[in-house]
């Protein structure tokens, strides 16, 4: 059965109360999977996501661990609304063919993936600088031996700062450094994700046509959100690294994806994929749970019917 006609404004409204407020609940578990995905070996300061929120909040005070999420709240509207709707519109015309197969359905979360690139890659750029911040700060107080001799310790720059700085550097293009990484991430995220959500959520439906309950969108996003993070871990962390622009002196620093790969392998073992695994898999199980909460309620829907209606 094909999907219904979608409201392509509803569906963007959606996407953006849901980003905002999942971002909010999570965004210090977030933090915490930035910087334990950074510390490399020798200049480790955290031993797991608990060890790491204790010691920003002793460190940088209970807002420490919303650094970076002023870029993240302003931009994370955009990224939801435009992954969500991407997802629905690529179902909507998938599917007048016929059935929606699986393949079509991976299809259309590739194309979800891809669109929002557009948008994640300088998100994820900003909010990486900002967050790590803190972890690096932190390095030069406990373990000075790995900042490099004559470092002055600088006042962290603001999101406008870095925006500024990496467009007068390096153009356009300083804010889409990583972007094939991000690529590789946010492409078989979503070709995982939105399949595994519509199945999982279409074993609750009431009847045929029926709708499933709010509770089974929640789990099933949850679910298929934490499923997909944890398959996409190893990407995530090149990803992070990439880029990361400051980092200690005893730290690798890294040309390209593949020579990120080698010399994680070479360093830190193949372990080292799985760094923030499981704070990832907290951040994006709440964070797509309320996602299609949100979108299944018809929040948006809702919004729009107080808006004047034009006559035909």
């Amino acid at each position: 059965m094909a999907d219904k006609q979608i409201s392509l404004p509803a569906k963007l409204i959606n996407g953006g109360i849901a980003g905002l407020i999942g971002v909010t609940c999570v965004f210090p578990i977030d933090l915490a999977k930035t910087r334990l995905q950074n510390q490399q070996n020798g200049s480790r300061l955290y031993t797991s996501m608990s060890d790491c929120l204790i010691k920003t909040i002793r460190s940088e005070g209970y807002f420490g661990m919303y650094r970076g999420a002023a870029v993240n709240l302003t931009l994370v509207t955009p990224e939801k609304a435009i992954k969500l709707a991407a997802n629905d519109f690529f179902r909507h015309h998938l599917s007048k063919d016929g059935k929606l197969t699986l393949v079509k359905e991976m299809l259309a979360g590739c194309g979800a993936g891809t669109c929002q690139v557009i948008v994640t890659t300088p998100m994820e750029m900003l909010k990486i600088q900002l967050q790590d911040a803190g972890r690096l700060a932190a390095q030069r107080k406990l373990m000075p031996e790995t900042v490099a001799a004559g470092t002055v310790e600088t006042k962290s720059p603001t999101a406008m700062q870095l925006t500024r700085e990496l467009l007068r550097e390096k153009g356009i293009a300083g804010l889409y450094k990583g972007l094939g990484a991000t690529l590789l991430r946010d492409v078989p995220f979503s070709i995982i994700y939105f399949p595994l959500f519509a199945n999982l959520n279409n074993l609750g439906k009431k009847g045929a046509d029926g709708p499933s309950p709010f509770y089974v969108s929640f789990i099933s996003g949850c679910l298929a959100g934490s499923t997909a993070a944890v398959a996409v871990n190893p990407v995530d962390v090149i990803k992070t690294r990439l880029q990361s622009l400051n980092r200690g002196s005893t730290e690798d620093t890294y040309s390209g994806v593949t020579d990120c790969i080698r010399k994680i392998m070479r360093n830190e073992g193949p372990g080292a994929f799985l760094k923030g695994a499981y704070c990832r898999a907290l951040v994006i199980a709440p964070l797509f749970g309320i996602a299609q909460v949100v979108y299944f309620l018809g929040v948006g829907e809702f919004i729009l019917s107080f808006l004047p209606k034009k006559d035909n």
